[in-house]
């Protein structure tokens, strides 16, 4: 009988524990997910914005070292300018020596000629004198004209960087408010999850402390039919008024029985060939296309390395997914040797070589996928074959 009050003690206190625990722990355990995945996320903006400001920090050197080559190639327009006019002001005096003021010397000199031979080469020569300054003029026509147009380029090329400078600037500062938000997010969770483990503690106290009680009170009770079944043996046995088995006994059985149930379409061209040219033309494909940090999508947005690594992976080269990791696949070349196909890296960027000095890549967020007519636009890291 002891054993059977000790029993039925531990059981109404188990079952009292257990009403309550499943409760807190579903609800904790929810809230400590919660807190790992934003801490998770909060790693995630925080290497962002140490990749964002390392491409900013490259793209003010960048920028530095354009703006000097803009200024020598003003410097060089100017000297260009300069030469051409006094080219064409001496052309105009010799031509107004020639045929103005030295009409007569001219004539003089033509038909002083001893035969019609000479003649012929005095004229000649006045031709010549004449067709060294066009010559000479157009030349430097042409140079001021180049010149110009590097100038325009350069300047252009400037304008563009600038514009990924502001973006990758706005970039940085929607990067910290969201990581701001998301470390008031992981505050806001430690202290629901102390709150609701202090909650659970003062819940599993209170539930102790009523399985205890109840848990007394059982066994008051039980010790109290069992002492009124022996008060009643006893006495039964002291009158002599007991016959027989005071007690009763039930028809064994098996156990009841158990019931049981009875029962569209893209527009874009897939890969033509294996070669870098295959490449470069299934890329520019998706030349317009939005920039997104972390994007993956060739038609939605994508950022730089995301977007080599998909036209790569089209033609069966995998690449990883982030910059740093690229540029170190396959083999190193140097720019001189570089084909149409292989990838260019930068300082916390990468492109496509396009095969005539250009490159094609998921440029900036107010740019997107794009081609430059110069690979050299920036400090370049490296060229990597990887196809």
């Amino acid at each position: 009988m002891k054993k059977r009050i000790i029993r039925t003690i531990m059981i109404v206190f188990l079952v009292s524990i257990m009403v309550v625990t499943p409760v807190f722990a579903s609800s904790l355990e929810d809230m400590q997910a919660d807190k790992a995945q934003a801490e998770s996320e909060a790693g995630s903006l925080q290497e962002q914005i140490k990749q964002t400001l390392e491409k900013i920090q490259t793209l003010e050197k960048d920028l530095e070292t354009k703006q000097g080559e803009i200024d020598q190639a003003g410097e060089d327009l100017e000297k260009a300018a300069s030469v051409q006019t006094e080219q064409y002001n001496a052309m105009k005096l010799r031509i107004k020596y020639m045929y103005e003021e030295g009409e007569v010397n001219f004539l003089e000199t033509l038909f002083t000629a001893t035969s019609f031979s000479d003649f012929i080469n005095k004229a000649e020569y006045v031709q010549e004198v004449h067709s060294y300054d066009r010559t000479k003029l157009n030349e430097y026509e042409d140079i001021t004209k180049k010149v110009e147009q590097l100038k325009k380029g350069l300047e252009d090329e400037y304008t563009q960087m600038q514009t990924m400078q502001t973006d990758l600037e706005q970039e940085t500062a929607s990067l910290n408010a969201t990581l701001e938000e998301k470390q008031e997010e992981i505050a806001q969770l430690d202290a629901s999850i102390q709150a609701e483990i202090a909650a659970r503690q003062e819940a599993e106290r209170k539930a102790r402390e009523e399985a205890e009680r109840k848990a007394r009170e059982e066994a008051e009770r039980l010790a109290q039919e069992e002492a009124a079944r022996a008060n009643a043996a006893a006495a039964a046995q002291q009158t002599g008024t007991s016959g027989g088995n005071s007690g009763g006994g039930q028809p064994a059985g098996n156990g009841s029985g158990s019931g049981g149930s009875g029962g569209g379409g893209s527009s874009y061209v897939p890969p033509q060939g294996r070669d870098g040219w295959a490449v470069v033309e299934y890329a520019r494909q998706f030349k317009g296309n939005p920039y997104v940090l972390g994007g993956n999508s060739l038609t939605d947005g994508i950022d730089c390395s995301g977007f080599t690594q998909q036209i790569y992976a089209a033609f069966g080269v995998s690449l990883p997914r982030v910059d740093s990791a690229q540029a170190t696949c396959g083999v190193e070349i140097p720019l001189s040797e570089a084909q149409a196909g292989d990838l260019l890296c930068y300082w916390g960027h990468v492109g496509i070589y396009n095969g005539t000095g250009g490159i094609i890549h998921a440029s900036a967020p107010g740019v997107g996928i794009t081609e430059f007519a110069n690979c050299q636009y920036r400090t370049l890291k490296c060229v990597r074959r990887v196809l």
